[in-house]
C-alpha cells in the first residue's frame, strides 16, 4: 500500500484473525536475525490480499502478484499438491482379500485332492471332483463382505449426518475412531465467532455478562462477581504491565508473530509488577449491587450508553449477526445491552448525535456530541459528550471516575489512575479485549451542530483532564459451552485437543484455560514465529509438549500436521479459511466448517460440519470407533458362515459322507442372504458402553486381531463341527435306517443347511456384543434389526424346507421332522453357549489384566523420518515469496 485512510481489512479467510486489520503504509522491520520473507501474513500491515475483503476505509496499492502467484493462489496450488491418504482400514481389507485368497486357493486344491483320491463318490472321477472343488471355493469367498462393509459405513454415514457430520468420503469414516489427536481451529469451531462483551469493570465492582443469554432479555444476564477477572491471569501474574501488553491483543506493537487487529490498541501502561489489585473507589461497597446480585435497567443504560450512543455500528436481527453492520467489537456492547433488555433504536433516536469526532487509528479512539435525556441530569446549556477508545488513553483524559460506573454530580470521584491501569493489565493478561467508556458535559456553545470535529476536542482542551471514567469493557469471542464437555469427553477417550489459530498469544491460551485444553502437561502456547524457527527435530518434540498454537500460518498449520504424523499420531484437522486447506488435505481427517467455512475448505476436507461445533467432531469420533468395532463384529459373523460352508464340504468327504452336505445354491442362498441379512445386524449395532472410555487403537492395529482371528476360528470350527456332525448323524446312524439313500441324502442337506443358517443366528447374537454376555435382557434392546434379520431369517428358512418344488427341485432337500429340528436346535443352543462361554474367559482374563483387545503392541511405534516431515512442493512459498515460473 502506498495510500491509505483509515483502511482496514477482513483477513479471516488468510489468517483467522476475527477481526479487520489495520493497514498502513510504513516499513516493516522482521526483527534481529530475521529476514523479510519470515514476516507472517498478519503482520504485513502494508500488504493486502486477494480474495479478503475491505472493511472501512480506502487505500491505494501497487499489485506486485496475481493469479497463482498471489497467496490465495500458492494456496490453491499446495492443496492441489498434497497427496490424501488412503486409510487403514482400505489397506487392510486389501491385505485379508489376499489372504482369503490364498486360503480358498489351498481349500480348493485341499478338496479337489480328497475328493480324487480319498472320496468312495467321486474317487477317479476329475470332473466331479473340480465340480466339488469349486463348491468349496464358491462356498468360501464372502461375496457378501464387501457389501456389508459398504453399508456399515453408509449407516455410520447417515447416522452421523444426523447429527450435523457430513462425511464426503465412506472410508474415511473408520479413521476418526483412531484420531489421537484433534487439531482445532480457535475462531467459530471452539469459540462462538460472536465478539461478546463478557465484563464490565467499575470502580468498585466487577460485573459478569451471561453471554449466551440464558436468563432472556433481561438485565439478570449482569451479575456482580468481583472475582471474576480479578486477578492476572497465571502465565502473567510476575509480569509488569508493559510486558502483559506487548503478548496480548490490546497492543499496538507491530512485531514478528503479532498482529494488532484490534483499533483501539494501547500503548502503554505503567502499572506495576505487582499483581495485587489496586483499590478503587471508596464509600460503600456495596454499591449499587451486593455481590451475587443483578444491576436494574437504568443502571445498565447509565453505564453502556457510551458504547451504544458512541457508535455507527448496526445491530442484526434478534441480536444476531444476520444484518448486523460495523466493527465486530463495537457491536459486542450493543448486544449486551440489547439481550439486558435495553431497546437500542429508542436510546439513538432519544439521544441524537450532534457532533462526533471521527474514529482514526492515530488516537484510537471516538467521540460523539448527544442532546441529553433526563435520566442524564445535564446541567442548561450542556451537551453530553461520549468518549470510548483505547483504555490507557481514555484514563489519561479522566478527572474523574463514576463510583460504581453510576453516573451523577453526587457519584463524581477524583479517578485513580493506578487502579484502572491495573485493571486493564488484568484484562489483557486473560486475552480480554480492553475498551475504556468515558462521558463529560460541554457547553453548547462549544459545538456546532453537524460538526466534524478535531482530535484536540478530546485531547487538546485548555483545562487537561475533564473526562469521567464509567468502566471497562473486555470483549472476547467466548468459548462455545458445549465445546467444554466435548474436550472433557475427549480426553476421556485419551484423545488430544490442540488448538491452532492465527490469533494472539493471550488470546488462544486464555480461551485455552477456558475449554481445558491448557493444563499443567500443556501448560504453555507457542506461535507461529516460534515454530519457524525450529528445526524439524525441534518441531517434533514441540508439538508433543503443546496444545495451544497462536500466529500459525498456513505453513505452520501444514507442518504441525506433519510432525504429530511423524511422530506415529493420528491427526484430525479442523478449519474454515483458505488458509486451512493444505493442512486439511495433508491430516489424516480434514474437517471443514459448513456454516463459515469456504468452498476451498470444504473441498479439502473429508468430513464438513453443518453446525461449525466442535462438540459435532467428538460425536463423530465415537462412530468412528462404532465403525471400527462393527466392521470386526460383521467379520466376526460373516467370516466362520463363509469358512464353515467351505470346511463342511471338505470334512463331510474326510470323514466318509455319501455326499456333500449342503448343495452349490444353498451356499449361495447362504452367502448371499443368510450371511448378508445376519451381517447388516452388526453393521448398524450401536455404540456400545465405555466406548469412549479407552484409548483409541493403536497405529497399524490389525483390523482382526489375535483375539478376533481366535473367536473367528472357534466359531468356525464350532459351526462346522454342527453341520457335519448333524449331517452325520443324519446320514450314517440308524436313525432313518428304513429310508432309502436319496431320503437320507435329502434330509442330511435339509437339517446340515437349517444347522448351517441358524448356527449363524446364534454366532450373530453373540457377536452383537464384544464382552457383555447376549444371556441377557439387552439383547432385546438398541438394535431392532437383530430380532427382524431373526424373524426374516426363520421364515425364509422354514418356506424354503417346506414349499414343494422348491426344497427338492431347487435346494435338493426334503421336510423336516421332529428329529430334524431337534438336531437343528441342539446346534444352535451349543454355538450360542460355546461363543458366550468364550466371552467369559475372555471377561475373566481382561479383569486380571490381560490385553484381550490388543491395545498392547510390543512392536516399536511406526514413526516417520525425515521424510515424513517433508513439505509438499510450494509449501515453504506461503510468505509472499516469488514463486518460480
Amino acid at each position: 500500500m502506498i495510500s491509505v485512510s483509515n483502511l482496514a481489512t477482513g483477513e479471516a479467510a488468510l489468517t483467522g484473525e476475527s477481526v479487520p486489520i489495520d493497514k498502513h503504509t510504513d516499513a516493516i522491520q522482521p526483527g534481529e536475525g530475521l529476514n523479510a520473507d519470515q514476516v507472517p501474513l498478519g503482520d504485513r500491515k502494508n500488504m493486502t490480499y486477494s480474495a479478503t475483503l475491505v472493511a472501512q476505509g480506502s487505500g491505494i496499492g501497487i499489485v506486485i502478484a496475481t493469479g497463482d502467484f498471489t497467496q490465495i493462489g500458492t494456496i490453491n496450488r499446495l492443496v492441489n499438491q498434497t497427496a490424501a491418504i488412503k486409510t487403514d482400514v482400505l489397506r487392510q481389507i486389501d491385505q485379508i482379500s489376499k489372504y482369503l485368497f490364498l486360503a480358498i486357493c489351498t481349500m480348493c486344491l485341499s478338496t479337489f485332492l480328497v475328493a480324487f483320491f480319498h472320496s468312495e463318490t467321486y474317487k477317479g472321477d476329475p470332473l466331479e471332483s473340480v465340480n466339488i472343488a469349486l463348491v468349496c471355493a464358491v462356498a468360501m469367498v464372502p461375496e457378501g463382505l464387501e457389501a456389508i462393509v459398504t453399508l456399515t459405513y453408509s449407516y455410520a454415514v447417515k447416522v452421523m449426518a444426523s447429527q450435523n457430520a457430513i462425511v464426503r468420503a465412506l472410508p474415511a469414516v473408520e479413521t476418526l475412531g483412531s484420531v489421537t489427536v484433534i487439531c482445532s481451529d480457535k475462531t467459530g469451531t471452539l469459540t462462538q465467532n460472536i465478539m461478546s462483551l463478557t465484563a464490565f469493570v467499575t470502580s468498585n465492582a466487577h460485573y459478569k455478562n451471561d453471554v449466551d443469554a440464558n436468563a432472556g432479555r433481561a438485565p439478570a444476564n449482569f451479575v456482580r462477581e468481583d472475582s471474576y477477572l480479578a486477578e492476572r491471569a497465571v502465565q502473567d501474574f510476575k509480569k509488569d504491565g508493559k510486558e502483559i501488553l506487548a503478548d496480548g491483543p490490546n497492543s499496538a506493537a507491530g512485531r514478528r508473530g503479532h498482529n494488532p487487529s484490534f483499533h483501539f490498541t494501547t500503548d502503554n501502561i505503567e502499572a506495576g509488577a505487582s499483581p495485587e489489585a489496586v483499590a478503587g473507589g471508596g464509600g460503600d461497597p456495596n454499591f449499587p449491587v451486593k455481590e451475587g446480585e443483578s444491576p436494574d435497567k437504568d443502571w445498565i443504560i447509565s453505564a453502556l450508553s457510551c458504547g451504544v450512543l458512541c457508535s455507527k455500528c448496526v445491530l442484526g436481527e434478534g441480536g444476531g449477526r444476520e444484518g448486523e453492520i460495523g466493527n465486530p467489537t463495537e457491536l459486542s456492547i450493543l448486544r449486551a445491552s440489547y439481550f439486558a433488555g435495553v431497546d437500542i433504536e429508542e436510546m439513538k433516536s432519544d439521544s441524537p448525535i450532534v457532533a462526533e469526532v471521527p474514529f482514526s487509528s492515530d488516537y484510537k479512539f471516538m467521540a460523539t456530541i448527544h442532546e441529553p435525556v433526563a435520566a442524564d441530569n445535564a446541567p442548561d446549556g450542556k451537551y453530553i459528550a461520549y468518549v470510548k477508545g483505547a483504555p490507557d488513553r481514555m484514563v489519561k483524559q479522566c478527572k474523574y471516575q463514576a463510583k460504581g460506573g453510576v453516573p451523577g454530580e453526587e457519584n463524581l470521584e477524583e479517578i485513580n489512575e493506578a487502579y484502572w491501569m491495573e485493571q486493564i493489565a488484568i484484562l489483557s493478561s486473560h486475552g480480554l479485549r480492553v475498551l475504556g467508556l468515558c462521558r463529560a458535559f460541554v457547553d453548547k456553545s462549544e459545538v456546532k451542530e453537524g460538526a466534524q470535529l478535531g482530535q484536540e476536542f478530546v485531547n487538546g482542551r485548555p483545562e487537561g483532564r475533564w473526562l469521567t471514567m464509567v468502566g471497562l469493557c473486555a470483549i472476547m469471542d467466548p468459548p462455545r459451552p458445549e465445546c467444554v464437555q466435548a474436550i472433557k469427553e475427549a480426553h476421556g477417550a485419551y484423545v488430544r485437543v490442540a488448538m491452532i489459530t492465527g490469533d494472539h498469544k493471550d488470546t488462544a491460551t486464555a480461551i485455552g484455560h477456558m475449554l481445558g485444553i491448557v493444563d499443567e502437561t500443556y501448560s504453555e502456547a507457542i506461535t507461529g514465529p516460534e515454530l519457524d524457527a525450529m528445526s524439524d527435530d525441534e518441531l517434533r518434540k514441540c508439538v508433543m509438549s503443546h496444545n495451544v498454537f497462536a500466529r500459525a500460518s498456513p505453513q505452520n498449520k501444514i507442518r504441525i500436521v506433519k510432525a504429530l504424523q511423524a511422530e506415529g499420531q493420528v491427526t484430525s484437522m479442523t478449519g474454515d479459511g483458505v488458509n486451512d486447506a493444505p493442512a486439511l488435505k495433508a491430516a489424516n481427517m480434514g474437517v471443514a466448517m459448513g456454516k463459515e467455512g469456504t468452498d476451498v475448505a470444504r473441498e479439502a476436507s473429508e468430513m464438513i460440519l453443518a453446525d461449525d461445533n466442535f462438540a459435532t467432531i467428538v460425536y463423530a469420533v465415537k462412530q468412528g470407533r462404532v465403525v471400527w468395532d462393527n466392521l470386526r463384529k460383521v467379520l466376526l459373523v460373516n467370516t466362520p458362515i463363509n469358512n464353515a460352508q467351505g470346511l463342511s464340504v471338505f470334512v463331510a468327504l474326510c470323514i466318509g459322507l455319501p455326499d456333500t452336505p449342503i448343495t452349490t445354491i444353498q451356499i449361495l442362498y447362504s452367502n448371499f442372504i443368510c450371511a448378508v441379512t445376519l451381517g447388516f445386524v452388526t453393521a448398524v449395532e450401536p455404540a456400545e458402553e465405555g466406548i469412549m472410555d479407552i484409548p483409541p487403537r493403536r497405529v497399524g492395529k490389525r483390523l482382526i486381531g489375535r483375539y478376533l482371528f481366535l473367536r473367528i476360528i472357534l466359531g468356525t470350527v464350532v459351526l462346522t463341527g454342527c453341520v457335519v456332525a448333524s449331517g452325520a448323524i443324519v446320514s450314517l446312524t440308524d436313525i432313518y435306517a428304513d429310508q432309502d439313500d436319496e431320503f437320507r441324502l435329502d434330509m442330511m442337506r435339509a437339517v446340515s443347511f437349517n444347522v448351517l443358517d441358524f448356527g449363524a443366528m446364534s454366532i450373530m447374537m453373540s457377536a452383537r456384543f464384544a464382552y457383555n454376555s447376549s444371556v441377557h435382557p439387552r439383547v432385546f434392546r438398541g438394535n431392532f434389526a437383530a430380532l427382524g434379520s431373526i424373524a426374516i431369517v426363520t421364515v425364509l428358512q422354514i418356506m424354503l424346507t417346506y414349499i414343494p418344488g422348491l426344497n427338492k427341485f431347487v435346494f435338493g432337500m426334503r421336510p423336516m421332522d421332529g428329529i430334524g429340528w431337534g438336531l437343528v436346535f441342539a446346534s444352535m443352543f451349543v454355538v450360542f453357549v460355546i461363543m458366550e462361554l468364550e466371552k467369559a474367559l475372555r471377561r475373566v482374563l481382561k479383569a486380571q489384566g490381560a490385553d484381550t483387545d490388543d491395545i498392547v503392541d510390543n512392536r516399536p511405534v511406526v514413526k516417520g523420518g525425515p521424510e515424513a516431515m517433508s513439505m509438499p512442493k510450494g509449501a515453504s512459498k506461503l510468505n509472499l515469496q516469488e514463486l518460480s515460473k
